[in-house]
This record gives C-alpha cells, structure tokens and sequence, in this order.
C-alpha cells in the first residue's frame, strides 16, 4: 500500500499516523520529494481500512499495490538504486565491467587473468571457487585456496572480487572476503541462503533461474530484501527454451521490464546465455544498447585448456577489443563504459 500525504503535513501528525502503522507491526518506508511525502506499507496491509486512512486530514490519496514485491518495487522507491562497491557503482551512468575465468585454477592464473582484463578495462574480476556443476564427477571448484587465490589477486590489481556462493555455510567466508556475493541460478529459489545473505550487507549479485518468470525472480529479490540487505543486483544469464543451438537463451526484454518494475540494477552475463565464445561480442553490445548496467563475461588466457566453461570463454585480447566497441554504443545512449 502507498500512501501520498499532503503538501507541508506536519511532522507530528505525521509521526503518528507511522507509529500508527508500526502498532499493525506493517513496516513503513518514507520516499521524500519536492511537493509530497509518501510512505508505502510492506506487510499484511488487509488489516488496513482505505476509507478510515483517507479521512485522517493529512493524507491526500491511499492506493493499494498489485504486485506482491514491496521492496523492489519502484512505486515503493522511485529513484533507481545505485549499489556500490568499494567505490565502483553498478547502476549509475557508468556501465561496469566484470570479467575473469568460470573457474579459479591456481593463484598464479587468477592473478596474471585479473591484471590482463584490467588492462582491457574490466572493473572487477569473478572467478568461481565452488562451482554447481550439472554432472557430479566434473571439476568442482577449489573453495577456500580459489577464495584466497582471488584475495591474492585483489591485493596486485585492486579490482573487487565476485564470487558465487552456493552455501550458507560458507557465507562468513565469503563475508570476510568477497566483494559482491553472487547467486547462482540454480539457488535462485533456495529461500533458506537468500534470507541468509539478506541478513549481510554485502552487495548480491542474483542471477535468474534457468526456467524462472520475472515475477519469481523480483521475489527472489524480495527475499533478500526483506532481511534488511537493499543491496541487490539482478543478473540475466539466460533462460531454458525449446533451442538447442546456444546454451540458453538470451531474454534481453528483462531489461526494460526491470527497470519499469523495480529500482534495482541489471547487469547480463552473455557467456551463460551463449555457451559460445563467437556469439559474446553481438549479444553484449546489444545488452548495452538495451539499457543493461552492467556485463559479466568469461575471459581465460588459454580457454582450450580451461578447467570449465572454456568454449565460452574470451581471450583477454577480444575481451578489450569487445570494450572499445560498447564505448561507442555506450556514448550514443548518454553512459559510459
């Protein structure tokens, strides 16, 4: 529920009017502007009479919200949320760059790919160190020694770090040293770890399910929210269909749609989505034209040898060439890359 009150309300009535609603244990959340004040309600608002709350002299109009994400909502919170990490800002004008191997495949590696996509020009470096694989005898991730390779790897470049977290159980680990903590898409669902890294402030990174609506990745972001963490960050990596010559396929209608609906940034990862090093460079630069904040994009040095995901991986070399050509489209579109 939304509730706009009138220009110049005084403060103690409108202080009670909020005590009011914290007494129904309704949370309530303030969006200040130039002319009103509005608050919306997140809660069991069916508890709130509309016709008892328009009479109160204060409030200028009541109106009661469809869809059952609050907090994500851009009704809720009309300016777009800009999630910063260590002074890097994933939805403002800049669109930011990560980049760095599926796998993390020794501290030397890590390192030598961090200051080669940097060089290019990423922003930040990923690198999985425990990795959700569809078959159980397929390389599985170093865990703690990818994690400190990583670490390591912070120290000579000073690009933050994304990894995926696939337990909770490892979540003070990855509090203590990971940057943006991401969800996979097949944890997209497992509400159990979303309240878990909603209780963190750590910025998230939530990629949609392979087979999720729209709705039910809002909701997902939801989950994380409503423990008190707003720092999420949605991630496009492509849905299952009935197509079988890419890995996935690429939704870049999510785009609009996230932005319309929420005030939380999107970044896309094309390399999911294709399963094919040839086809990155197209669907980025169409990510970018489509409002995308932001690409994470696979790059090793030697992907014919990599541990994982090598196929769709770029070589630091057509990773820079990539950058210089989103500036351009970048520029046409009033952001930069």
């Amino acid at each position: 529920m939304i509730i706009t009150l009138k220009k110049n309300a005084p403060k103690h009535d409108v202080d009670k009017l909020i005590d009011k609603f914290e007494g129904m244990n309704l949370q309530v959340t303030m969006i200040q502007g130039d002319n009103y004040n509005v608050f919306g309600l997140v809660g069991d608002t069916s508890i709130v009479d509309e016709k008892s709350v328009m009479a109160n002299p204060i409030v200028y109009n009541v109106q009661r919200v469809a869809q059952p994400y609050k907090l994500a909502n851009r009704m809720f919170h009309p300016e777009d949320t800009i999630v910063d990490v260590n002074g890097i800002q994933i939805g403002g004008k800049k669109i930011a760059m990560i980049a760095g191997p599926c796998s993390v495949e020794g501290e030397n590696q890590i390192c030598r790919i961090a200051k080669e996509v940097k060089a290019a020009g990423a922003d930040m470096l990923r690198g999985g160190a425990y990795k959700p694989r569809t078959s159980p005898y397929a390389f599985q991730g170093m865990g703690t020694a990818g994690i400190m390779s990583m670490v390591k790897a912070r120290e000579e470049t000073g690009l933050p770090i994304v990894s995926e977290l696939m337990s909770a159980e490892h979540l003070d680990e990855f509090v203590e040293n990971v940057d943006i903590i991401q969800i996979g898409a097949r944890n997209m669902q497992n509400f159990d770890l979303l309240k878990a890294v909603g209780k963190t402030k750590k910025p998230i990174l939530l990629k949609r399910g392979m087979s999720a609506t729209i709705q039910e990745w809002i909701m997902a972001a939801e989950y994380i929210m409503s423990e008190g963490n707003p720092n999420v960050i949605f991630c496009e990596r492509g849905i299952r269909t009935f197509e079988t010559y890419t890995r996935n396929t690429l939704d870049l209608s999510v785009v609009p749609i996230i932005k319309e609906r929420t005030h939380l940034p999107i970044i896309i990862d094309p390399s999911h989505a294709a399963g094919d090093y040839k086809l990155i460079e197209s669907l980025s630069l169409a990510a970018i034209a489509a409002g995308a904040d932001g690409l994470i994009i696979e790059v090793h040095d030697d992907p014919e040898n990599a541990w994982s995901d090598g196929a769709q991986s770029l070589k630091p070399k057509r990773y820079a060439e990539l950058i210089e050509k989103g500036k351009a489209i970048a520029k046409v579109i009033g952001r930069e890359l």
